[in-house]
């Protein structure tokens, strides 16, 4: 059950109950593709700096290690040994990430796995089973990820196959949650918003999908191409026609400033690979700018990477030592940058659910950006 427990115009700060725990929104999902924070990060690190929402990746679990495997071993959370909810991406960004080794159907879509080449046929039964397997707390529908410049007339003719699909995965999923085995009897189902940048198809597609009447709602086929101005543009058109009594997710953003514009469109769920890849790179956020921590300017600092920073890193560890890890390539250097990326986004998103609270999100977005901007970065570049 999803409850908007207090709006700032168009901001929401919402309460989803799932069978897995609770979600406060707006919320960040931590990213684990293969059911792993990439960057040496454990479930118990995810407890510690604040995560409340683990993604894993649909296509991913499916060819290696396998999702019968997973169900065997109790499901996604049993096997990575998470006790909170689990959203599972459903492979469909995978029918556009591997445009090169896939043919599209009404049927579905053929791969060839990136792995070891074989040839993986997936639709919307096939991924709705596949994500049974994992036991998630939400599932995403399947859906075709179309570049956001793409034809018009390649992007409605994929919209409405998308909006196909979608009915297929609502009976599919209604009839693994009747079986008596399944991981996750109460799995809820997210449909996907698609239509690249076409006010029109949006539109179209939102009122399409908000018919179907499911638990949550996301905007797919954003960030794959088309400026940031563009984005929150479709956002603006989107959040409008998508039901106000439902989550809404935004799908793969993004950076800081990123999340701040799109909660302030409406959007409360959002998941993106940047906290843990640039952390793995040394690029660590701060409420003055990004910092990276590889320039020469922080050898001797014995600062942490921000003051008054509560994550693993900042409490005990200097700019200097972190920096030698990663000059060193020593893993602990990456680590200590994820888990403090993570952190970072984690907080920010308790930071701006209290600022809904309070009726005071625009003044906090105003002053977040303006701190964003700051270009300690470029020290000693």
């Amino acid at each position: 059950m999803y409850q908007v427990l207090q709006t700032d115009k168009k901001a929401k700060r919402g309460r989803l109950t799932t069978v897995h725990g609770v979600i406060e929104t707006p919320v960040f999902m931590n990213v684990g593709t293969a059911a792993a924070i990439k960057g040496a990060v454990s479930t118990q690190d995810l407890e510690e700096i604040g995560c409340q929402v683990q993604l894993s990746n649909t296509y991913h679990l499916h060819v290696r290690p396998g999702d019968e495997l997973v169900k065997k071993l109790g499901g996604v959370r049993a096997f990575m040994s998470w006790n909170g909810p689990v959203l599972t991406d459903s492979g469909g960004f995978q029918v556009f990430s591997l445009a090169d080794l896939r043919r599209i159907k009404e049927e579905g879509v053929t791969f060839n796995s990136h792995v070891d080449g074989r040839r993986i046929f997936m639709g919307p039964e096939e991924s709705m089973r596949i994500q049974s397997n994992l036991g998630s707390t939400i599932a995403m529908a399947f859906d075709e990820c179309p570049p956001a410049l793409a034809e018009r007339s390649y992007v409605e003719d994929s919209v409405d196959r998308t909006t196909r699909w979608l009915e297929r995965c609502v009976k599919e999923m209604d009839r693994l949650n009747s079986l008596e085995d399944t991981v996750n009897p109460h799995q809820l189902l997210f449909g996907i918003n698609q239509g690249a940048i076409y006010d029109d198809i949006r539109i179209r597609h939102a009122k399409a999908i908000g018919e179907l009447d499911l638990p949550g709602y996301a905007i797919g086929g954003l960030a794959v191409g088309e400026s940031h101005e563009q984005m929150y543009h479709v956002l603006d058109v989107v959040t409008g026609y998508l039901p106000k009594d439902k989550p809404t997710y935004l799908m793969g953003v993004g950076t800081p400033a990123n999340i701040l514009e799109a909660v302030e469109r409406g959007v409360d769920f959002f998941d993106c690979v940047y906290p843990s890849r640039n952390g793995r790179h040394g690029h660590v956020y701060t409420h003055r700018g990004k910092l990276n921590l590889f320039n020469k300017a922080y050898e001797d600092d014995t600062s942490p990477i921000e003051e008054g920073c509560g994550c693993p890193a900042c409490r005990r560890y200097s700019r200097a030592y972190i920096r030698h890890l990663l000059k060193a390539r020593e893993m602990l250097g990456m680590r200590l940058c994820v888990l403090h990326n993570l952190w970072f986004y984690n907080h920010l998103m308790a930071d701006i659910r209290l600022a809904i609270e309070e009726e005071r999100f625009a003044s906090f977005k105003r002053e977040m950006l303006e701190g964003l901007a700051e270009e300690n970065n470029k020290k000693g570049e």
